[in-house]
């Protein structure tokens, strides 16, 4: 029984040792630790307004390019800026509390080096990414918000890295693409926009009349109060685009604004119908003549 009591006499020692040590630790160490994350989130913010602010007044409004466009091209810009500042100033951060805890961040950093070094020879992808990525940027191909389409993926641009872009298309899906697997951007919401439809007529159709009523239905549909802002030219009749078996396809055009083109496109299309029904100018099935003998 004694034996025990004492066993036990020795584990509670032990116990209040530690318990004393890690307190003096603390007490000396929790002060520099809240001073150095104080300061950590003070440089964040001082970097973030310093970024916001230098971004703003270097980036010049390129030739064609409206304010919108502009300000979409600097936010992305220091979006991609302050995520980069954040992880070095908090790698920074986490080597100063690893010191107040009376480690040498001297092998830390050596060790560091050397690992980066070994990572680079199996980092080629991810290096072409990074490279990709600031020349997508610096040459302003697309920024947040726009509407693009890399190969045969299409989508809206919600968010832009230095390794990758995020695209959420009309489904939903949201596709994350490497800089470095982009090979073809098309730009939909550069500048301006076109809507452009096609509508099969009847070979018998009368081509000027059909003209008026394009022309007509482009005008109403631009001078809408609705959409009068969306548009920087009035849909009108282009030209009979091709010669089809059943029909004759004319082609209309508009241009704009960046990203309006596909509500406008339904639009007129719907107007379109309404006027062709109106004035009797057919839309017709596709038709086969059989002759027999």
């Amino acid at each position: 029984m004694l034996h025990i009591i004492s066993a036990m006499e020795t584990l509670v020692g032990i116990w209040v040792a530690l318990m004393e040590g890690t307190i003096g630790f603390y007490r000396n160490n929790l002060f520099d630790i809240v001073g150095i994350v104080a300061l950590t989130f003070g440089a964040r913010i001082i970097f973030a307004a310093l970024t916001n602010r230098t971004v703003r007044r270097i980036i010049v409004r390129g030739e064609g390019m409206t304010a919108k466009e502009e300000r979409q091209r600097e936010d992305t810009l220091i979006r991609i800026i302050a995520t980069t500042g954040d992880v070095l100033i908090w790698l920074v951060a986490l080597m100063f509390i690893v010191h107040s805890f009376g480690v040498s961040i001297a092998p830390i950093i050596t060790a560091t080096g050397i690992i980066g070094v070994a990572f680079g020879f199996g980092a080629q992808y991810l290096v072409r990414d990074v490279i990709s990525g600031l020349f997508m940027i610096l040459e302003n191909q697309y920024r947040v918000g726009d509407i693009v389409c890399f190969d045969d993926t299409c989508g809206k641009v919600t968010d832009v890295s230095l390794r990758k872009t995020t695209l959420r298309d009309l489904e939903g899906a949201v596709h994350h693409v490497p800089h470095g697997s982009i090979t073809r951007v098309a730009n939909k919401s550069q500048e301006f926009s076109r809507i452009m439809v096609d509508v099969a007529i009847a070979y018998d159709t009368d081509l000027d009349h059909v003209e008026r009523v394009v022309n007509e239905v482009g005008k109403e549909l631009a001078q809408d109060p609705q959409w009068s802002g969306l548009f920087r030219s009035d849909p009108k009749y282009l030209r009979i685009h091709e010669f089809a078996d059943s029909a004759m396809v004319i082609r209309v055009l508009g241009e704009t604004e960046p990203g309006d083109q596909f509500v406008l496109k339904g639009e007129l299309r719907k107007r379109l119908k309404q006027a062709f029904d109106k004035e009797g100018i057919k839309i017709p099935f596709p038709q086969r003549v059989i002759h027999t003998a």
